[in-house]
């Protein structure tokens, strides 16, 4: 089969969700499948990308678009569309792909991401055979719901939660359209699955569903040989990421002074890249530790005694979990951190909501060393057993293997 990849970027080096999701996907499929990529990336990019280009056939690239500021604000105001379909608003990325269409039979056009869904939708696709499978990283209408309803309770916040009401209203409706569009979706987690049941009504007809989980190199992302002697706690991810940004704030102030109030050696490492200014400022705060980009985060991993998820909005499943789970990490989170990873709570996970019960599960696990232990290693059995991405990858092929059903074209 010939498949056609869109990503929203170059899905090497893949050091974060979307690119780890991407890179994986194509690096398994490649033995047996012909794929061209095409993607937002600069040459310099590409250049590097010596693995990613051995996997494919052809890398086709477009430079990134630039948009402004002013240009959100004005467009979340007057545009029906959602923020997220005008990020990667390009003429030249619409005529790459079209010509690509016309030009070549692809078997199968795999849309990464809903920031991609505007060069399918709507879309004049000649070759009606190739089979459009759409790749739902996170029901994104769900992420700006769950933002407004956080943000909406303090006044300070009301102009981020007006925002994220705006971008929920408009998102229902384009991911809806999207989802009537593709032949296939496949989303992260059952939750998700649900969110997208839930845009449509009874009487009408929902799109074809499948769950294909975040995964993770359970090889590379190996346990350490011996257990971390210091409180040292961490936290992982792309720090420009709303919700990480806001979990990483309220942790800062309500959370970790509590738990350095009963270990005061306690310390904090928020690992990721693009912190946004209020997240660098958190360096200045005792027992705390901002890295910034760094090239492995496994040494951070390892080396803390805890692994933190105090996410209050988002959807979808956190490619960061997997990766502490697969190095035998004792995990505390929020219920929405762990969202669409089957964790028995107490045996492979703590869940705590508030923020008394976080800093308290914090201090009872330092203080036995046995359950961290315990907590890690069913941990990792969980993502040897369910969430190696070589298990993951054939379900892919179940799906480029059924027959196509009719597709409509919906516009937006």
């Amino acid at each position: 089969m010939n498949v056609l990849v869109l990503t929203p970027q170059l899905p090497y080096p893949p050091h974060q969700g979307t690119t780890l999701r991407n890179f994986h996907i194509i690096k398994h499929l490649a033995p047996r499948y012909d794929i061209t990529l095409l993607s937002f990336a600069t040459d310099d990019e590409l250049e590097k990308a010596a693995p990613l280009r051995a996997l494919c056939r052809r890398i086709e690239i477009v430079p990134y678009p630039a948009r402004s500021i002013a240009q959100r604000a004005w467009t979340t105001l007057t545009s029906p569309l959602p923020d997220m379909a005008l990020r990667l608003k390009s003429d030249e990325m619409h005529a790459r792909f079209d010509a690509l269409v016309h030009n070549e039979s692809f078997d199968i056009l795999q849309v990464e991401g809903i920031e991609m869904a505007r060069y399918v939708l709507p879309s004049k696709i000649a070759n009606q055979k190739s089979k459009i499978v759409f790749d739902d990283h996170n029901a994104e209408y769900v992420l700006q719901r769950t933002a407004f309803q956080a943000d909406v309770r303090a006044p300070t916040r009301w102009h981020a939660a007006l925002y994220s009401l705006i971008q929920w209203k408009k998102l229902e409706r384009y991911e809806r359209a999207m989802y009537r569009r593709a032949d296939h979706t496949v989303v992260c987690s059952p939750a998700d699955a649900r969110a997208i049941a839930a845009l449509f009504d009874l009487q009408a007809p929902l799109p074809r569903l499948s769950v294909i989980p975040n995964g993770v190199d359970t090889e590379f992302y190996a346990p350490a040989e011996t257990a971390p002697d210091e409180p040292v706690l961490v936290f992982t991810g792309k720090m420009d990421f709303r919700p990480n940004v806001d979990a990483m704030l309220w942790f800062a102030s309500e959370v970790l002074p509590r738990v350095r109030a009963e270990i005061p050696h306690a310390h904090l490492y928020i690992v990721g890249q693009k912190p946004a200014p209020a997240i660098r400022a958190l360096a200045r705060q005792p027992g705390i530790t901002v890295t910034g980009w760094v090239a492995d985060t496994r040494s951070y991993i390892r080396d803390a005694a805890l692994y933190i998820v105090p996410l209050r909005m988002g959807s979808g499943t956190r490619l960061k979990v997997l990766e502490a789970m697969a190095m035998g990490k004792a995990i505390v989170s929020t219920a929405r951190g762990i969202e669409g990873l089957e964790l028995i709570p107490e045996r492979e996970v703590v869940l705590a909501e508030t923020r008394d019960d976080f800093a308290r599960a914090i201090v009872a696990l330092w203080h036995e060393p046995s359950r961290r232990c315990a907590l890690g290693q069913a941990a990792r059995a969980r993502a040897v057993a369910h969430y190696d991405w070589r298990s993951l990858i054939p379900r892919f092929e179940e799906i480029y293997n059924e027959r196509k059903l009719s597709s409509v074209n919906h516009n937006v």
